[in-house]
């Protein structure tokens, strides 16, 4: 029977789950997948979701998580957001700060569940989400994505880097979880803010709710064109009004059912963060998951 798992836009709004990985005995196999070269990302848009066995929300198979958007024929949950697989020794690094939430959480019933692997010890990409959770009717799909696409291409925002600044811990909007997550520092050319803005405004033009940013300032883009007045805590990018919203933008390591104690979060804003600091996640694409279905859509690369 195959694995049942929920994606990260049908479970909540600021994304992510799984187990933490089983050990598994050592197999005698000669290790020669250092040689290898690194799989191309495409690869991992391909087997990026599990069969399901049910359409039914059953808790029990999903570490107790409960369904957010329902099945419902016609509807196709939607998300858009940026995906950075870590390296083996940035893996080991995220672990260890895995390890010292887990011991700040005094034992008091909080079960800590690692978004790092799967529960057969498969390695997980980790992401920034771009959008919440959404739901896109079918007659719908085509058209949001090449709108998106076209507005990707148009923007010329191009690949960046981010570096991890603290760490946190916030709940999904519907407080049924809550993760334990890096936030991420504002980076060059304030390019998070600026996909932000482009995926709000293509999903405001499909009537969807908007991530960080309010309803009002997303009209209010689309209908400056280049004309809105400059407002406090607002940048202008071209033709494109950008809020900041860099304090929202973060990379989830473990989530929990039960909210930490103040206590608790007091001992995790004081962990030792300095090997973190050091990690540069590059992204180069943004990705969109309409059902299924993967796009991976590249950054400007500077070339014609």
């Amino acid at each position: 029977m195959a694995l049942v798992q929920y994606s990260e836009s049908e479970s909540e709004s600021e994304p992510e789950f799984q187990q933490p990985p089983t050990k598994r005995p050592r197999q005698t196999i000669h290790n020669q997948s250092s040689s290898l070269p690194p799989l191309p990302a495409a690869f991992h848009d391909l087997y990026a979701s599990s069969t399901r066995v049910s359409v039914r929300d059953d808790p029990s198979l999903h570490g107790g998580r409960k369904r957010v958007i329902p099945h419902v024929e016609g509807n196709w949950p939607t998300h858009i957001y940026l995906e950075w697989y870590p390296f083996k020794e940035e893996l080991s690094t995220l672990s260890d700060a895995i390890a010292q939430i887990e011991g700040s959480l005094d034992g008091h019933g909080t079960e800590l569940h690692s978004l790092l692997h799967s529960d057969l010890g498969a390695r997980l990409p980790l992401h920034i989400s771009l959008s919440r959770p959404v739901v896109l009717r079918t007659e719908h799909r085509q058209q949001f994505l090449e709108g998106f696409e076209a507005a990707m291409k148009k923007s010329n925002i191009a690949g960046f880097e981010v570096t991890p600044k603290s760490l946190d811990c916030v709940s999904n909007y519907e407080k049924t979880r809550w993760f334990y997550v890096l936030r991420a520092e504002r980076p060059e050319d304030d390019n998070l803010n600026r996909l932000l803005s482009l995926s709000n405004r293509c999903l405001a033009r499909f009537e969807q709710p908007l991530l960080y940013e309010s309803p009002q300032d997303a009209i209010a883009s689309l209908m400056a064109q280049g004309t809105a007045t400059r407002r406090p805590g607002v940048t202008r990018v071209g033709e494109q009004a950008v809020g900041n919203y860099s304090h929202c933008f973060h990379i989830s390591l473990a989530w929990s059912l039960t909210d930490p104690s103040p206590q608790e979060k007091e001992q995790i804003a004081k962990m030792d963060l300095r090997k973190v600091h050091g990690l540069k996640l590059r992204f180069d694409c943004v990705k969109v998951k309409i059902g299924n279905n993967i796009s991976s859509i590249p950054l400007f690369s500077g070339g014609v």
